[in-house]
């Protein structure tokens, strides 16, 4: 679409890229941000690529680069490590600079074992999806959070790397928090609340659009789908109802089995019983997915 070339515009327009793209959702960042991910590959001016993004999205963007974009790219998450190190001809060589293009798992990565040689060895272009999770909470709470927040800050110390962040919540409503992701693009932007951002200097940084700015941009429309929420009943087939109830039993024994466990255990296993429950209720695919 072509409301979609706006922030690889704005991006080779800078040097080095540091751009938050915070379009509404359904617009198309993923898009966006791999269009400014190729152009930058193919002119040269980056030489390798890492997605940074929650784990459950990791094969996403997997599959977008290399469909989409023809990016082929290694997926760094605990269960496939085994196999890429197995690849590497050599012991003292790291999987991060090994693989030319890389789609990294935010949490695997955030960990004091993973986080500087990760660092030492990181892509010259960075894309962190979904990065309003990246923000610094307020206080002392959000340890995960605040991981996450101190890792990117230690990465972007690097001020020849490119940096593509895209969320459709950038701000929270925490102003501190918003700030501290506006300092990943550019440190200054990282001051107290009572301090004004120029808006001349944030503006050539962020894009952010809602699809009623963008159904019909420079006279082509686009139609968004609406959603249309209904309920209907339906009636499971007695193949079906037994494996219902085969798995409540199952999730049912797996909550009422908790004595020994710590409390941050139990709540695991709730909500665990919980997805898989929602899955199963979904349909027969999200049930044989689990």
């Amino acid at each position: 679409r072509p409301y979609q070339f706006v922030p690889l515009i704005m991006a080779l327009k800078m040097d080095p890229v540091r751009l938050l793209i915070a379009d509404d959702v359904g617009i198309g960042k993923t898009i966006e941000a791999g269009m400014i991910a190729r152009e930058l590959l193919d002119r040269g001016i980056a030489k390798r690529l890492a997605v940074i993004c929650p784990p459950h999205l990791c094969d996403q963007w997997e599959q977008e680069l290399r469909e989409k974009f023809n990016i082929d790219t290694a997926v760094i998450q605990p269960s496939r490590i085994g196999r890429l190190e197995r690849e590497i001809p050599r012991q003292d060589i790291s999987i991060y600079s090994y693989y030319k293009n890389l789609v990294v798992s935010i949490d695997y990565v955030k960990s004091d074992r993973n986080r500087f040689p990760f660092i030492d060895n990181a892509p010259d272009l960075i894309i962190v999806d979904e990065a309003h999770s990246a923000a610094r909470p307020r206080g002392a709470s959000g340890r995960q959070q605040q991981q996450r927040h101190e890792f990117l800050t230690d990465l972007m110390k690097s001020k020849d790397r490119h940096l593509v962040l895209t969320t459709a919540t950038p701000h929270s409503g925490i102003e501190e928090s918003f700030r501290s992701l506006l300092g990943l693009l550019d440190p200054s932007f990282d001051k107290p609340e009572e301090e004004t951002i120029q808006r001349s200097l944030l503006v050539p940084h962020m894009v952010q659009r809602r699809r009623a700015d963008v159904r019909d941009w420079m006279g082509t429309g686009t139609q968004f789908p609406d959603r249309d929420s209904t309920e209907r009943t339906y009636q499971m087939t007695p193949e079906y109802v037994k494996l219902f109830e085969d798995v409540v039993d199952y999730c049912r024994a797996s909550v009422d089995g908790q004595q020994g466990l710590r409390q941050h255990q139990r709540r695991v296993r709730y909500w665990a019983a919980l997805a898989i429950l929602r899955c199963v209720l979904s349909s027969p695919a999200a049930a044989s997915a689990v």
